[in-house]
């Protein structure tokens, strides 16, 4: 879950950290119906373009951050309350991946008791998604899952993660009874990232549509790698420009006939109450 070289830091209330302002943990808040909630830093992947430096690998993380989950929900409350809407979309993603939170199932079902909250969402690879958690997540309240995929192919799929059992059958078995067997949603979100996986973002999609994803929200949504400065580079990679990778979607979005270039509209966002800027 975490390189050996950092410490795990609990962040409670009587620790007496804010949990607005932070990026690795806490909430973040952009000015729309949308909080983003990250309850745990800690990630089982090490994925070889990991903006944020995640997992057993990481060499610039000193510690790895997890909140207590009483002091998240009031912090959360708080925040609804001060947006002052009935619309708001939880979204649970973190620098590493929510399923390490111990504690996911109450979070969600908390987040759901808000009577602000409409939406609660997750971001996943999946490679710690069981067939019992899926159902406890739809039991909870979950309403989408956001789950990020690749590469079909098995060998590339593992190169990526960086993690040798990584196993992304299983990844797929997983997506295929979300959107059969429950009534949540599924968005699979690919990282392209171009000389490595061009061939496979065709066949993500296909994927994707094979096993229905998109009931409510759009089926896909791709994603163009950013390098970062504390960010994993793999080598080979020429990031696209956005207009490069706009002109790619728009041609697979007529392949396919699926929508690929993604406004906020797509998800309901909207502007909303902004936090002040504390100087």
């Amino acid at each position: 879950m975490r390189s050996s070289n950092t410490t795990l830091v609990q962040v409670s209330e009587k620790s007496k950290v804010p949990l607005i302002g932070a990026i690795p943990f806490g909430l973040i808040e952009r000015g729309t119906n949308v909080i983003q909630i990250r309850p745990s830093s800690m990630c089982p992947l090490s994925c070889i373009f990991c903006s944020t430096d995640a997992g057993p690998r990481s060499r610039t993380r000193l510690a790895e951050y997890l909140v207590d989950l009483n002091y998240m929900i009031n912090y959360f409350n708080a925040l609804a309350d001060f947006k002052g809407i009935g619309d708001i979309e939880g979204h649970i993603d973190t620098v590493g991946d929510p399923l390490t939170y111990p504690y996911l199932i109450d979070l969600i079902k908390r987040l759901k008791q808000n009577p602000r909250v409409k939406v609660v969402s997750l971001q996943t690879h999946g490679h710690l998604l069981t067939e019992e958690r899926i159902y406890e997540m739809e039991e909870a309240g979950l309403d989408r899952v956001n789950l990020s995929i690749d590469s079909l192919n098995a060998e590339l799929a593992r190169f990526l993660s960086g993690n040798p059992l990584y196993d992304v059958e299983k990844v797929k078995e997983r997506a295929s009874i979300i959107t059969e067997c429950t009534d949540m949603d599924l968005l699979i979100a690919p990282v392209w990232l171009p000389r490595i996986n061009d061939k496979d973002i065709p066949k993500i999609i296909e994927f994707a549509l094979s096993v229905g994803a998109g009931k409510k929200w759009p089926a896909l949504g791709i994603q163009k790698y950013i390098p970062h400065r504390l960010g994993r580079k793999p080598k080979g990679v020429r990031p696209m420009s956005w207009s490069e990778f706009y002109s790619a979607l728009e041609k697979l979005e007529s392949e396919f006939g699926v929508k690929l270039v993604l406004s906020p509209e797509d998800f309901g966002i909207h502007p909303a109450p902004r936090l002040p800027k504390v100087m």
